[in-house]
């Protein structure tokens, strides 16, 4: 497939004459929500096997070949060209898709934000999906965990689609990750103990093929307790053939401060566990200043330290699904920006009509708009273009997959790419 950036003033029917495809190709594969009023800036996803290359000047079909991987023969002949030497400036070359790599995709869903729809947003994403990360089973100090309601129709849509559920376990308390929940857990030889006897009792009653381990704000001093218990979860998962993962915060060495990161040690967990959820996003995040939620340039300096000490092949990482709208001017404390997805993004664009503009360092879109009120937003979100620079990233260094945060924002340009760029491994 191929990517369109829209310019100013250009309708949706003179982008299907360019590519040679219908409007409502268009508008079908990309669910387009304004097909009457484009923004500039916006992207459209052609749905072709392959793409297309307009010959530039000074370009010739050698080098044009060289750009893609391809032979000049193979070139000329898909294209029948008849006199490769001569070849005109503006000439449409049809590009055949090349190989796609076979990765795992996992997604979380989390039913406290998809409610009534987390079941639908299963079926219409699972076809995409290695695993379902089902958040979550939360531990309490008396030995249980808190269960996710309804999550045996999550499970079951899962297999129709021959995804493989996971069971997210957190130390989440009263709505936030706690360090005196994971202190606690972490030195309590017998409570563990216990969490995995029930985890483990709950899995094989409701069809869970692995355990997922979001334990966060951990902590240094927690750090080997941690440890520990992964190794302890581990043998007694692999009694049941079940999967272990973890979810990890965002580090660019192994010596970051703070309490998100001195507990998650990447080396160890990358000995003890299958694989892991590197969680790259939240660089802007609600309730922080402006910025894109998955800067590529800060997601890269997390992969190459990840790299360095963990496996390429038990490496996830992290996409976000979502984008934040924040009034201006930001104030330290003030109110939280509000989360939406690409789709309402796009709306918001077209609503106060304005152009979205990109940035090539953080690769990602956003742009400014003024409300009824009069005062100012900015939007950083995900398109086409964003997602096809993250695929190319993990491409580039051969990793495991990727996964996403999280299902239930519409997002269906996502959904084109991810068929376009890889074949996804099937585990059940």
């Amino acid at each position: 497939m191929q990517i369109h950036v829209v310019q100013q003033g250009e309708t949706l029917f003179q982008i299907a004459q360019t590519y040679g495809v219908t409007e409502n190709d268009l508008i079908t594969s990309n669910e387009i929500p304004n097909p009457n009023q484009l923004v500039k800036g916006q992207t459209i996803v052609i749905p072709i096997w392959g793409s297309y290359h307009w010959v530039q000047p000074g370009e010739t079909i050698y080098s044009i070949s060289q750009q893609y991987g391809m032979s000049m023969n193979q070139l000329i002949e898909l294209n029948q060209i008849t006199n490769p030497e001569a070849i005109p400036v503006g000439f449409r070359l049809y590009i055949p898709q090349q190989n796609r790599p076979v990765v795992d995709v996992a997604a979380y869903i989390d039913p406290l934000i998809t409610g009534d729809e987390s079941v639908q947003a299963v079926n219409r994403t699972a076809e995409h999906l290695t695993f379902l990360n089902i958040f979550q089973y939360a531990i309490n100090l008396d030995g249980t965990l808190t269960p996710v309601e309804n999550d045996q129709a999550l499970i079951n849509a899962a297999y129709e689609h021959r995804t493989a559920p996971l069971m997210v376990i957190s130390n989440f308390e009263e709505g936030t990750f706690t360090n005196e929940l994971a202190t606690e857990f972490l030195n309590n030889e017998e409570l563990q103990d216990q969490i995995l006897d029930e985890a483990i009792e709950i899995m094989q009653e409701k069809g869970y093929l692995g355990i997922d381990f979001d334990i966060e704000y951990v902590g240094g001093q927690n750090r080997e307790a941690y440890n520990r218990f992964l190794q302890k979860a581990r043998n007694r998962l692999k009694e049941y053939n079940f999967f272990l993962s973890t979810a990890l915060a965002p580090k660019i060495s192994g010596e970051q401060q703070g309490v998100l990161y001195e507990g998650h040690d990447y080396a160890a967990h990358g000995q003890i566990a299958d694989f892991i959820f590197f969680m790259t996003y939240e660089w802007g995040w609600s309730g922080g200043p402006p910025m894109a939620v998955s800067p590529l340039n800060e997601v890269r300096k997390v992969m190459d330290y990840a790299i360095s000490v963990v496996p390429r092949d038990k490496i996830m990482m992290g996409i976000p699904l979502y984008g934040y709208d924040w009034t201006l001017p930001y104030v330290e404390g003030g109110p939280f920006a509000r989360s939406i997805s690409p789709q309402q993004a796009i709306m918001l664009a077209v609503q106060h009509n304005v152009s979205i503009q990109y940035d090539t360092t953080s690769q990602a879109p956003f742009f400014y708009y003024t409300d009824s009120q009069g005062r100012q937003h900015v939007v950083w979100f995900e398109d086409a273009r964003s997602i096809q620079a993250k695929f190319n990233l993990v491409k580039e260094l051969g990793i495991r997959g990727f996964f996403y945060w999280v299902l239930g924002r519409e997002f269906p340009q996502n959904w084109l790419l991810v068929r376009d760029n890889f074949v996804v491994r099937k585990r059940v």
